[in-house]
């Protein structure tokens, strides 16, 4: 039976995430308070900022600035959007 979570980002439970998505404490607190289909938004969201902001995973600076934008996007705050971005 899947593992479900009070998903933070619906207001509702959901499926739970199959891992830790991320390392220390962020992630584990959205692996226990995130669900799969918030997840999966969040993934999309972090695909165009890395896409259209040309940010590279690798680079220190640019992984801080997601793991900042995944906290405000799943917790609530206020995210950034690429200038001129349509999906």
């Amino acid at each position: 039976m899947p593992r479900t979570v009070d998903c933070v980002w619906l207001k509702r439970e959901d499926e739970g995430l199959d891992y830790v998505p991320w390392p220390g404490e962020l992630g584990q607190r959205v692996f226990a308070s995130v669900g799969k289909q918030a997840w999966a938004a969040w993934l999309a969201h972090q695909t165009m900022l890395i896409n259209e902001n040309r940010l590279s995973p690798m680079n220190p600076k640019h992984r801080a600035y997601l793991a900042e934008q995944m906290e405000k996007f799943l917790f609530g705050g206020e995210v950034d959007n690429a200038p001129g971005f349509t999906p």
